[in-house]
């Protein structure tokens, strides 16, 4: 597991130019507070009467959307596995089954949903290596697969293990939380490169309808007067597909 930080150090440094552009083009946070919006509508009142400024939001959060639905069939697999531990953790409660047997049986679902999530992951990088929307990246995330494939190795060992059950509790549970801890690296990895692609998108629908200004929308009560800010979330969400 020694090389977990070596693959998560080789695209953070490639996006580090991605998040700087973040930062100026979103809020930090995800958002704006109520009373940021609430001095950001003023100042659009008084522009609008100048004519002098056209503002959109975006909701990012479902922007997204885009990218989760082009592996859907993997995420599927992973929520499966999540309902069989559900269900096997409640049939331990209702003492239907041996403590032995529970956490027996526990380990290797929990190993199948990570290993399933992990896919998910794959099938990503996969996905945004072969799409023209990423080719500005494309050697990076080729890169970035290729450091992670002995993390996959390592979840795939540690699947096997499981499932034949020559493993103890102690053991499962301390490489279990390395490679969960590479899962949530890598997935942090891969939610910048999307996100970057997100505010490429608004940039570009931005340019192209006549918008000086795109807000980030999260948990904020938006003016309601779409003469003043209009939603483009589906114009980022279809620019998005063209990007994959």
């Amino acid at each position: 597991m020694s090389r977990n930080t070596l693959f998560i150090a080789g695209l953070a440094l490639l996006l580090a130019v991605g998040a700087l552009i973040l930062q100026f083009a979103l809020p930090s946070g995800g958002g704006v507070s109520d009373s940021e919006f609430s001095a950001l509508r003023n100042e659009v009142t008084a522009l609008r009467q100048q004519g002098a400024l056209r503002i959109a939001y975006a909701k990012t959060e479902d922007a997204f959307a885009v990218f989760i639905d082009a592996v859907s069939d993997m995420r599927r697999r992973a929520s499966d596995k999540a309902a069989e531990i559900v269900q096997l953790q409640q049939e331990f409660v209702q003492s239907t089954i041996s403590r032995e047997d529970y956490e027996q049986t526990l380990m290797g679902l929990k190993a199948e949903f990570l290993d399933a999530q992990f896919a998910v992951q794959v099938a990503m990088i996969d996905t945004m290596i072969a799409a023209d929307g990423f080719a500005d990246i494309r050697g990076e995330l080729t890169a970035l697969k290729e450091e992670a494939q002995p993390v996959i190795d390592e979840m795939k060992n540690l699947l096997s293990t499981a499932r034949i059950g020559v493993i103890d509790s102690t053991e499962f549970d301390s490489r279990y939380a390395q490679l969960e801890n590479a899962y949530q690296q890598l997935d942090q990895l891969l939610v910048s490169a999307a996100t970057v692609k997100v505010v490429e998108a608004a940039k570009q629908v931005a340019l192209e309808r006549g918008f000086d200004l795109v807000l980030n929308r999260k948990n904020v009560l938006v003016y309601s007067d779409p003469a003043s800010i209009v939603d483009i979330t589906d114009l980022v969400k279809a620019k998005l597909a063209t990007y994959l």
